[in-house]
């Protein structure tokens, strides 16, 4: 972009609350935002400052893959954010740039490949089995939350990274913890804390065994010398972290579903279709609230006529990058048919959420298992009270009333 095309002209700084939403509702301060320009400043409820937000497709592919937007650089500022509390770890994988970055996200890459994810299918498709085999023989009228959507992927998840079954359920309830700023800034660090803890233990034990899932994969890094104890143990409590979207995706999908009766009546006639309607559900469900994690600029970038400095703060927004008219025509309409379909819901770039495979995988599953087995599957209570999670990075039911 050459020097005249830029302007010195600041967009005003808007307030963007962390609103609590139910539903697929989408963000009413993001849609003005993506109307008042590609490029727009905010100011998020904790911090300090402003920051940039592109919210262009084109754009936020720009910034997540353009080596002059550092996460690393993150670590020095206070910048605005959504969370009221930021714990700087210095050398976790979310925070680091390539090639640090790389090298430890190398270390369990075989994990969440096609064919290490694949490896779970079998034993995930049994599990699932069990669960619904439970649901249909309590009976109507059920949680579909706790009793499938949330036990499932959580268990999946697991599996993969090598946590035992008995120790699940203390995996789930530190995760949530992490994640939701409802229960004080001390109850999230604490489990982050003691997950990290707990992961040391296990990639620990598992240092010199041969084995395919996460914590193995890393205690062999480990005793290889490519990451150390500390690295691999933060990079797993982003790995068990981050598959909670998996839990909160699926919660989201399935509202839609049954409160959308229609597309799932499709995809029951229709299970040639079910594939490709998992990635249109994928992209138009909005899975956070606000924007994640922070970039600095490096130096001066032009993004769209606007000078982004050096030292700049910058957020990107992919459920906005999932509704660009010039990516996705109609964007506000599901299509089953839409072809092709390169959401950025599970990010961009080098730091895109390595669990993509595990998703597809778990929300097939689901889909096929929910619609084939209980064909008269229907909420249970009206739409509108369906109560979504409160004060939580990522949204989802907190509990999905259902009958058949």
């Amino acid at each position: 972009m050459s020097e005249e095309t830029i302007t010195e002209i600041l967009p005003p700084i808007r307030h963007w609350p962390a609103l609590d939403l139910n539903g697929v509702v989408f963000d009413p301060v993001l849609t003005e935002l993506m109307r008042e320009g590609p490029v727009t400043r905010i100011r998020l409820p904790h911090g300090e400052g402003w920051a940039w937000l592109v919210t262009r497709y084109d754009d936020v592919r720009t910034v997540t893959e353009d080596p002059r937007f550092s996460r690393e650089a993150v670590m020095d500022r206070p910048v605005t954010r959504l969370t009221p509390h930021f714990v700087r770890r210095c050398g976790a994988v979310a925070s680091l740039d390539p090639p640090h970055h790389t090298r430890l996200r190398r270390s369990a890459a075989p994990a969440f490949s096609a064919e290490g994810v694949e490896r779970v299918r079998e034993k995930a498709r049994r599990m699932l089995d069990e669960l619904v085999d439970e649901l249909l023989q309590d009976g109507p009228p059920a949680d579909l939350t706790a009793a499938v959507l949330s036990p499932f992927p959580a268990a999946v998840l697991c599996a993969l990274m090598g946590v035992p079954a008995a120790d699940r359920h203390t995996m789930h309830a530190w995760t949530r913890l992490i994640l939701s700023s409802s229960y004080g800034a001390g109850a999230g660090a604490r489990a982050r804390d003691e997950m990290g803890a707990y992961f040391a233990d296990l990639i620990g034990l598992r240092e010199g065994a041969a084995g395919e899932d996460v914590a193995s994969l890393l205690g062999a890094a480990v005793g290889r010398g490519e990451v150390t104890p500390a690295e691999a143990a933060g990079f797993a409590v982003l790995l068990q972290v981050g598959g909670a979207a998996v839990t909160d995706n699926s919660g989201q999908l399935f509202y839609l579903l049954l409160t959308r009766p229609g597309l799932a009546e499709r995809l029951r006639a229709e299970p040639e279709l079910r594939p490709r309607a998992v990635e249109e559900l994928l992209r138009y469900i909005p899975h956070r609230n606000t924007v994640g994690l922070a970039r600095i600029a490096l130096e001066d970038v032009g993004i769209r006529g606007v000078r982004i400095r050096a030292g700049d703060a910058i957020y990107v927004s992919y459920l906005s990058a999932n509704r660009d008219p010039d990516v996705f025509p109609y964007p506000e309409t599901i299509d089953f048919s839409r072809d092709p379909n390169p959401h950025v819901s599970f990010g961009s770039g080098p730091h895109h959420c390595p669990g993509g495979t595990l998703a597809r995988l778990v929300t097939g599953l689901l889909v096929e298992a929910l619609l084939d087995r209980v064909p008269g599957l229907r909420p249970a209570v009206p739409p509108e009270q369906v109560p979504f999670r409160k004060g939580s990075s990522i949204r989802g039911p907190e509990a999905l009333p259902v009958t058949w």
